[in-house]
């Protein structure tokens, strides 16, 4: 492949963009190792095919566009894909270990009793009766957005308490 002055250029500014598709990626996978590999194989994709982007145009769309393509190739093949055995002996565990989620369990219940009554209601209704927002709302003689606002905030409230994120 012969390379010009502008085949160069683009090749700057692909990896100039490189940040911008970390950051693209990170909406596909959370693990690091994929966000990686992921970018890496758009960069290569790019890089190869860099002769068909279309100068006037977006070089970071062009290039968002590969990723996202690139993803859902992944994402179909996976599907499809069969790795192993069903039943693999090196799969099982000899032992279950509950002890942590046996903790974790006992950790959210004394944060739930934790919160305030309303909010504790709801996330009992909503979470643990599994009735619907709806249902919840009437029960509580309120409207449906304040029991959605209640669930939300009781959400909040715990994984702030159990030093967690929410997604």
């Amino acid at each position: 492949m012969v390379q010009n002055s502008h085949s160069s250029g683009l090749e700057r500014d692909v990896v100039e963009l490189i940040p911008a598709l970390r950051a693209f990626a990170s909406r596909f996978y959370r693990s690091e190792t994929d966000i990686e590999d992921l970018v890496q194989e758009t960069l290569a994709k790019s890089l190869a095919n860099i002769d068909k982007f279309e100068p006037g145009t977006r070089l970071k769309s062009w290039m968002f566009t590969i990723m996202r393509n690139t993803f859902c190739t992944r994402f179909g093949v996976s599907k499809r894909e069969h790795v192993g055995f069903d039943d693999c002996v090196a799969d099982r565990s000899s032992v279950a270990a509950t002890q942590e989620w046996s903790v974790r369990g006992h950790e959210l219940e004394r944060a739930v009793m934790r919160l305030p009554v309303h909010y504790r209601t709801a996330i009992q209704y909503i979470f643990i009766d599994g009735i619907s927002y709806e249902s919840a709302a009437a029960r509580c003689d309120c409207a449906l957005g304040t029991m959605k606002s209640r669930v939300s905030r009781a959400r909040q409230h715990l994984a702030r308490e159990l030093g967690e994120e929410l997604r």
